[in-house]
């Protein structure tokens, strides 16, 4: 396995070097001013540089986790309001890839695993990668807390244990309601002493098919099962549109997947029996995952991506 080193943070500029807790069950802690919570990675066959030695993690002889290479998982809160639409997750870059032929058929399998995904691999300035963190996750868990603020009468839980030595993370969308939007029209002030009756009118029509709609949404979060559904009624944006995270709500997620071997050599294997050896690539350029805002400008140009609420960064060793 090549040697690898794996450091996490809040942002890009401050990061700090956990591969001693790679494999651990050891979570990490990220703490800002939008978002506090705790990573855990687990990478199958990693190498301890230090002492030599391949530290092995019970995670991958799970029943339900057999396949998988590799895990990203984080347990945490969004700071301040955010709507579902406007976190994300992914790849961001610094520079041009160099993607090998044949890479067209690895981003076929990417959107297949990922119809949310967007991209721009082949940019000649900052190649990135990004999805909806809520429609993108293998394994999504939303709970929230309990809170002496919160109505008496309102359903609250607390976050599951983080991280469970030997129970992996499963969908459990069940209190997901408790942050779904309620919408109601503007009201703006107005210097007019009076409103025409057809606006009154106009306004009373949009708050009754706003609660409609947060009726049918919430409907149909009660239907969600199983992470195919969830990741199905999420890839429509007018309904990430009506979930809204606040600091009561707890989001924890498993980024895993087996198509990224890390030994005993580097390589993406996908199905059909396509593989590439990415050490013949890889130019060394840290791999990325993060979690971040999307612009809501993007008019205004510059990337996609806002400020990082988290990221884990992997890279080769000096």
């Amino acid at each position: 396995m090549p040697g690898l080193r794996v450091l996490a943070g809040p942002s890009l500029e401050a990061l700090e070097p956990i591969s001693p807790m790679v494999n651990t069950n050891q979570p990490f802690r990220i703490t800002s001013d939008i978002f506090d919570g705790e990573i855990l990675v687990n990478i199958k066959g990693f190498t301890n540089s230090h002492a030599g030695d391949v530290r092995e993690s019970e995670y991958f002889s799970r029943q339900d986790r057999q396949g998988i290479t590799w895990s990203i998982q984080v347990q945490g809160r969004f700071l301040k309001p955010y709507s579902a639409n406007d976190i994300l997750f992914g790849n961001t870059f610094d520079r041009p890839l160099n993607l090998p032929w044949g890479s067209g058929a690895a981003l076929k399998f990417m959107t297949y695993v990922d119809p949310v995904l967007e991209h721009d691999l082949t940019s000649q300035s900052k190649p990135w990668a990004l999805s909806p963190l809520i429609a993108t996750m293998p394994h999504f868990v939303h709970s929230r807390l309990n809170s002496d603020l919160m109505d008496i009468d309102s359903a609250s839980v607390g976050p599951p244990p983080f991280p469970d030595k030997y129970t992996s993370i499963s969908d459990d969308t069940s209190n997901l309601y408790l942050a779904s939007v309620s919408t109601s029209p503007c009201s703006s002030t107005s210097s007019l002493s009076s409103s025409s009756s057809s606006s009154s009118t106009s306004s009373s029509s949009k708050l009754r098919i706003s609660r409609r709609r947060k009726k049918q949404v919430n409907q149909n979060l009660a239907t969600l099962q199983t992470a195919s559904q969830r990741q199905a009624f999420f890839s429509s944006e007018e309904n990430r549109r009506m979930i809204t995270f606040s600091d009561q709500d707890v989001i924890t997620t498993d980024f895993c997947y087996g198509f990224l071997e890390f030994s005993p050599s580097l390589a993406l294997r996908l199905p059909g029996g396509i593989s590439f050896d990415l050490m013949r690539y890889w130019d060394g350029q840290p791999v990325r995952f993060v979690c971040c805002e999307r612009n809501r400008d993007p008019e205004a140009g510059g990337d996609p991506w806002g400020r990082t609420f988290w990221c884990i960064v992997i890279e080769q060793e000096d």
